[in-house]
């Protein structure tokens, strides 16, 4: 198995609710994301997936949740805003447009992350 994968940021506001503690108050957060994609053979160029069609594609997503609160996205209005349902979010967005996402690790912090892949 092969993987490739990208690091990307973005920043944004949330609060989480049903949550009993300064979380549930809004705050924000300067995101780190990481998008892995794997295949178990590679393309004719020797490639899993071009880096920049993988960074482009994740880019288009963030850019729908960079500088926004995140609460108000459709999708956090019935889904909690937590690390791990932005990781989930992100891969099922990227998924949908045909990427063949391996996992999305999203970073609150520099020591604090939450993963989903399938």
């Amino acid at each position: 198995m092969y993987s490739v994968k990208v690091e990307r940021h973005f920043s944004s506001a949330h609060n989480l609710k049903g949550y009993k503690g300064k979380c549930e108050d809004l705050h924000g957060h300067n995101w780190k994301v990481v998008a892995v994609v794997a295949a178990n053979k590679l393309d004719k160029s020797g490639m899993v997936m071009d880096f920049k069609d993988l960074k482009m594609n994740l880019d288009g997503i963030l850019e729908g949740l960079d500088h926004t609160h995140l609460n108000n996205i459709p999708y956090f209005r019935k889904v909690n805003p937590t690390s791990e349902n932005i990781a989930k979010y992100i891969y099922d967005k990227m998924r949908a447009q045909g990427v063949r996402i391996a996992s999305v690790t999203v970073w609150e912090s520099h020591n604090s992350s939450a993963t989903y892949c399938r």
